[in-house]
């Protein structure tokens, strides 16, 4: 996190120990975190220790000055390499610059006002996932998928598939995720995957990371892929019509993708004895995304429609109205009376089923 923000004025923190000590990093980070200077000189080089407490003393008196509060630290702590004081600090640093001090949207700056550090943040990430149960920052990421769901959540396209990940594979998840946030949105790995979903990870590191996303635009030219819900997708018409159809006579339907997510349409055709055809597909590029879908049944019987990633379903009976045979009485051109019935038979063997019309 600090190395993060440095970046900017070509400086780094190897060692938060000891390389914080002489006071020029830190000075270095608070104005690049508050935009603002010092407001008092200090020693470019601390050669000896009274010049590192001098230094470390501004960066202190600074912070009083912007209203952060510290609790039992002082430039002696810093310059002597107190790793828990030092701790203390960037932590305090993380809740003021990245958590409480800015501004969020679609959030209520009273609301905002009211609520801890914590609670503003996990709050913020309860109104983008309302889909999922978040309660904290440890066990709810351990399987990477709210990962997933909240990279996707700001930019929809990015991570579309979350729900369908392994829970399983967790490290394998959250690095999908946490390698898309860093590409296109700039949000850099300051925790690793094997640590985000360790059960005994740090919260503070875990909402560290997660505060970066609120303020997470991004970038042009990313390779957003729409959600897709297959099974929203909705046929009709007269080619899966339970009777009508007929053999070697062309049957057709439509497909509707509206509610489906955006994608290609492929259908295939069973019939009786098993023997499959791909339909044929035509896009009809409308508001409500629908598809034009034909196939010509060779046999009388029972077919079966098959979309992925969906089950064999019952299509449609095709009829051979051509194998109907009809004798009787009522069909001979002579023998027949005015206002007398005139009955005959209609053989349907081997013509399907449907009505007789």
């Amino acid at each position: 996190w600090c190395n993060e923000h440095l970046k900017c004025v070509q400086k780094r923190v190897g060692n938060l120990q000891t390389d914080l000590g002489d006071g020029l990093r830190l000075i270095a980070l608070l104005e690049v975190l508050s935009q603002k200077k010092m407001g008092r000189k200090y020693n470019a080089r601390p050669t000896f220790r009274q010049m590192q407490l001098e230094n470390v003393s501004v960066a202190l008196e600074f912070l009083e000055r912007e209203n952060i509060k510290l609790v039992s630290i002082d430039s002696k702590a810093i310059v002597d390499g107190n790793l828990k004081l030092i701790l203390g600090l960037i932590w305090t640093l993380i809740l003021h610059y990245s958590i409480s001090m800015p501004m969020w949207d679609e959030e209520d700056e009273e609301e905002a006002k009211k609520q801890t550090p914590k609670q503003r943040l996990l709050g913020w990430i309860q109104n983008r996932l309302p889909q999922l149960p978040i309660t904290n920052f440890n066990k709810d990421w351990q399987s990477g998928r709210a990962l997933g769901a909240l990279v996707d959540s700001c930019a929809p396209g990015l991570c579309p598939d979350w729900d369908s990940w392994d829970p399983s594979r967790p490290v394998d998840n959250a690095r999908e995720a946490m390698q898309q946030a860093d590409e296109w949105l700039g949000i850099p790995q300051v925790i690793t995957p094997e640590e985000i979903v360790d059960p005994n990870v740090d919260e503070h590191s875990v909402m560290t990371y997660l505060s970066q996303f609120p303020k997470a635009k991004l970038k042009p030219g990313a390779p957003l892929r729409p959600k897709l819900n297959p099974k929203k997708a909705r046929a009709y018409g007269p080619g899966i019509e339970p009777t009508g159809n007929m053999v070697k006579q062309r049957a057709e339907f439509t497909v509707e993708t509206i509610s489906a997510g955006q994608g290609d349409v492929l259908v295939y055709v069973e019939d009786p004895a098993g023997h499959r055809q791909e339909a044929k597909v035509v896009a009809n590029n409308d508001k409500n995304r629908t598809f034009s879908v034909s196939y010509v049944p060779q046999v009388t019987g029972m077919h079966k429609l098959w979309s992925p990633p969906d089950a064999w379903v019952p299509l449609s009976l095709a009829c051979t109205p051509s194998a109907c045979r009809a004798v009787g009485r009522g069909l001979q051109p002579k023998g027949l009376r005015v206002k007398e019935a005139a009955d005959f038979k209609v053989y349907t063997k081997g013509a399907g089923s449907g009505d007789l019309k």
